[in-house]
């Protein structure tokens, strides 16, 4: 069965979230943080997979469900952390973030299924800012991922064309939005209004009378 990866960090503020902030301050920024990391868990400890994992920077807090093995993320720039994360697994991998608060098992359930990887190498997630939001393979190899340029407006493309030029028959997932800036965080809360994202925004927007 699938492993479901979750690559995050602790939700520390001033290390979380720093393009939320203004017009949040880093411990608002932080504690969005911890409310989108605490609806991704939510929708993996929901989903029907044999092994999930959070690969953790930092420590975890109260915000970890039960279920949910925890391992410490590698070193080095962020495409040979998410690399260092596929290098964990065996076997078919799905590996999400932190920062797609509205994913759900029914969003992740097409890479999930029991004849996702029938015919299929890899499953892409697209964001909206030109990322992606998730990535599956088949057969975990560090190597496709190693050298991709990370948080930059073309990253979903050559990541994209990395998998494809390796051969491999991709799959989509549907596109979602990352909460990188305040926009982006109303956004997502409108489109899930009952996560804990969306109820502890609309708190700070409460207190902040924004």
């Amino acid at each position: 069965m699938t492993t479901l990866l979750v690559i995050a960090k602790e939700p520390v503020p001033g290390r979380v979230k720093t393009r939320l902030t203004p017009p949040y301050s880093p411990v608002e920024a932080a504690r969005l943080a911890e409310a989108a990391l605490a609806d991704s868990l939510a929708a993996v400890a929901a989903a029907p997979v044999q092994r999930r994992v959070l690969v953790l920077e930092g420590e975890p807090g109260s915000w970890l469900p039960p279920g949910i093995e925890v391992v410490a993320q590698g070193s080095g720039t962020l495409d040979e952390r998410l690399a260092a994360a596929f290098g964990l697994c065996s076997g078919p991998a799905l590996l999400i973030g932190m920062d797609t608060p509205q994913v759900t098992p029914e969003i992740l359930a097409p890479a999930l299924a029991a004849d996702a990887w029938w015919g299929c190498d890899a499953w892409f997630g697209p964001a909206a800012d030109g990322g992606f939001w998730a990535l599956g393979l088949a057969e975990p190899d560090p190597e496709l991922l190693r050298g991709v340029p990370m948080s930059v407006p073309e990253t979903g493309e050559v990541q994209r064309q990395r998998l494809t030029g390796a051969g491999l028959a991709v799959r989509d997932l549907r596109v979602l939005r990352d909460v990188d800036t305040a926009a982006d965080a109303r956004l997502v809360a409108a489109e899930a209004p009952h996560s804990r994202f969306a109820a502890t925004l609309a708190a700070l927007e409460r207190a902040g009378g924004r």
